[in-house]
């Protein structure tokens, strides 16, 4: 990958050592080469209106939650938080990866689909029991099998829609990786491209660095750490984590200003 660590990250700044070769291959393995008055926003895919629209829509959804959610219970004060909170973080985020990307890369990022994936990705939170969603403790096998099945409820409930397919497989696959290690389940032809891994970073430096019920909060350095082992598992390509270090080292900046 042309990729050289002497060091881990700093101790001082947000700031990796990292030497990128000029000859750089993007590829992992083959390549990385609502209702009426919501009409024009991508909100409208989030009221209560078209959800119960998509679920009618799509029989699948019900044999998905028929354990653990047989009644289509939707927990709306759990999506408008996450509206509110997390997923306009996730899209900030993403967008910032793809503002500090190298122009050869930046180019070839689907910056609308982006977008709307990285809002989009945890819409099938909705059907998960609060129970689980709000466990102020690490989750069960049990509970993180229905917790899994989020990404997909999200896919299956907005294939309903018009939503493109590109902007449906980043849904999808939004907890995947170039080594296929994540959820759910893909097929030997998955690629892990630029676009995926620009939403899937960005949910997963969003997740690290915001307070949840099981867990507080870790600093921006800290979650970089930790993200920094998927560019050495060659899950991430080191260029989009360069991004988002830069992305993180100007927010911080912005932060101090203020």
């Amino acid at each position: 990958m042309g990729l050289e660590i002497p060091r881990a990250l700093s101790v001082g700044a947000i700031q990796p050592n990292i030497y990128i070769g000029r000859n750089y291959n993007i590829g992992f393995g083959n390549q990385l080469n609502a209702d009426k008055f919501e009409n024009n926003s991508i909100d409208r895919y989030t009221s209560e209106y078209a959800i119960k629209k998509m679920i009618n829509a799509n029989p699948k959804i019900k044999k998905i939650v028929k354990d653990f959610n047989p009644n289509l219970e939707l927990n709306i004060t759990g999506l408008n938080q996450l509206k509110n909170n997390h997923l306009k973080d996730v899209q900030n985020i993403a967008r910032g990866i793809t503002e500090n990307l190298p122009f050869s890369l930046k180019s070839r990022v689907d910056e609308n689909a982006v977008e709307k994936a990285a809002y989009l990705h945890d819409l099938g939170k909705v059907l998960i029991p609060k129970a689980i969603l709000d466990k102020p403790a690490k989750l069960n096998p049990e509970e993180t099998k229905i917790m899994h099945t989020h990404s997909e409820l999200s896919y299956e409930l907005l294939k309903t829609t018009d939503l493109d397919e590109k902007t449906l497989k980043l849904i999808r696959n939004h907890h995947q990786n170039a080594k296929k290690t994540g959820y759910p389940w893909v097929g030997k032809d998955f690629n892990a491209d630029l676009n995926l891994q620009i939403v899937s970073i960005a949910d997963k430096y969003s997740a690290l660095t915001e307070p949840r019920p099981y867990k507080k909060s870790i600093t921006p350095k800290q979650a970089l750490t930790i993200i920094y082992q998927d560019v050495k598992d060659e899950k991430l390509h080191p260029f989009v984590f360069k991004a988002l270090v830069n992305y993180a080292k100007q927010n911080e900046t912005k932060t101090l200003v203020s």
